[in-house]
């Protein structure tokens, strides 16, 4: 190693930089703290510190602000962008900049998207390599539109995804005011090779998830007309992993106009799961039609049905019917191992209605299964969800389901769709497990 590499690191460090955007890299680097480039055998390190960061991620747009800063931070670049090209590709179709301070940004407010003139299409006509010392004077400059920083050295690498140009990224403006060189290059390429392969996960990752969730909600029913009930559900797959789950929901008007309610959770996060979970929701859907008997009978019956019929994993469930009463309405329902309804009333006051649980199906027939009895008023909300919505390991089970009460208040007005999304968007747990709310609202007292 040359004394010229061996100074080519930050001042002070002793070690490669950590690679991982920090709230400065998002809003915009200062020029006052001094720059040294790293070193060779540290860019080695860095590179390969930052391969695993970026591949370490499977949300698209984290992804490609992610390679951005890594990308800087390799070679001690101010600015940097990543220009995502159209389909066509003859123009870029996005641009995920880095390194603009608020005061340029609002300078760049009104600059549209790039379309393909100057050095940014050069690249995307001759994808191979770009460095420039000097923009002005390279033979397909054309200057930079108002308000943009001043800038005069450029590297630009093109990124492939399975041999198709996905777009180019751009960084310039070295720390040290010096022209990027050759090593800047080769460990941009070598970063772009790296990044190809995240950007294709992190697609793929996202078309599974997209598929995961559409065979999902073709498994869960559309609610029917539930007069003089109204209703709304919602199903969120999991962040992670992106797969189908044993989560649903399904509502329906019983022959002696009660409604009935169920929310249910099937163990896992397959196709085993979320092919169990429609065999459970069909058989439940029948045994309440046509038995008319308490919440606690058909639960009983249809554990005994799964046990004797089938392999199932272990399942909660909350099964309820809301009826009508002399003084207004009445819940009745039974759990299997599930969280508590949430009663919401339209004054904003909610309350858990916290009783016996039974066990989950498919683990012991013998258990007595409880019914349980509330009153209802005219524009009450019954709420059924399942455990995505509150789950944190960091954070206890009562703190999440206290916070959910407190949202449930807050949003209490709305319109029930926007109320139960107003859920699913906010919700209180860590979003790694998938979830479904059904919510249920008696008609206005007479």
């Amino acid at each position: 190693m040359t004394d010229e590499q061996d100074r080519r690191r930050p001042v002070g460090a002793a070690s490669p930089p950590d690679l991982r955007p920090g709230p400065d890299d998002r809003l915009g680097r200062g020029t006052e703290q001094p720059y040294e480039p790293i070193g060779t055998r540290d860019r080695l390190a860095a590179l390969l510190d930052a391969v695993l960061a970026i591949g370490g991620d499977l949300d698209l747009p984290a992804v490609l602000h992610r390679i951005v800063v890594t990308a800087m931070n390799l070679v001690g670049a101010r600015y940097g962008a990543l220009g995502i090209l159209h389909e066509s590709g003859e123009h870029l179709d996005q641009l995920v900049p880095s390194g603009l301070s608020e005061k340029e940004r609002a300078a760049m407010a009104g600059v549209g998207m790039p379309r393909g003139r100057g050095l940014l299409g050069y690249l995307i006509r001759h994808p191979e390599p770009l460095r420039v010392d000097d923009i002005a004077s390279h033979p397909a400059s054309v200057g930079f539109p108002a308000g943009h920083p001043p800038m005069r050295t450029l590297l630009g690498v093109a990124i492939s995804v399975r041999g198709e140009v996905y777009g180019d990224l751009y960084l310039a403006e070295r720390l040290d005011g010096r022209p990027f060189d050759r090593d800047d290059e080769e460990i941009v390429r070598a970063l772009a090779g790296a990044a190809a392969i995240a950007i294709d996960n992190a697609r793929l990752f996202g078309h599974l998830r997209d598929t995961a969730e559409q065979f999902q909600r073709l498994l869960l029913p559309t609610l029917p007309d539930l007069g003089p009930f109204t209703a709304a559900a919602v199903y969120r797959t999991a962040a992670e992993p992106a797969a189908v789950g044993g989560d649903w929901y399904d509502a329906f008007l019983l022959p002696d106009h009660a409604c009935a309610a169920v929310i249910g959770d099937v163990v896992g996060h397959d196709l085993r799961a979320a092919a169990a979970m429609a065999q459970v929701r069909n058989m439940l859907r029948v045994l309440f039609y046509d038995r008319r008997t308490p919440p606690s009978t058909v639960l009983a019956q249809l554990d005994e049905t799964l046990l004797a019929l089938t392999d199932l994993p272990v399942t909660t469930v909350c099964l309820a019917r809301i009826e009508p009463t002399a003084k207004g309405w009445a819940l009745r329902w039974s759990s299997a191992g599930h969280l508590p309804p949430l009663i919401v009333t339209p004054d904003g006051r909610a309350e858990y209605l916290l009783a016996e649980s039974g066990v989950p199906l498919c683990v012991d027939t013998g258990v007595d299964r409880p019914d349980h009895t509330h009153p209802l008023a005219g524009g009450d909300v019954v709420l059924l969800f399942t455990d995505g919505l509150v789950e944190h390991p960091q954070r206890p089970l009562d703190d999440r389901l206290a916070a959910l009460a407190q949202l449930a208040a807050a949003h209490c007005r709305q319109p029930l769709d926007q109320f139960v999304r107003s859920l699913a968007d906010r919700h209180p747990s860590d979003g790694h497990d998938d979830m479904a709310l059904l919510a249920l609202r008696t008609p206005p007292n007479a």
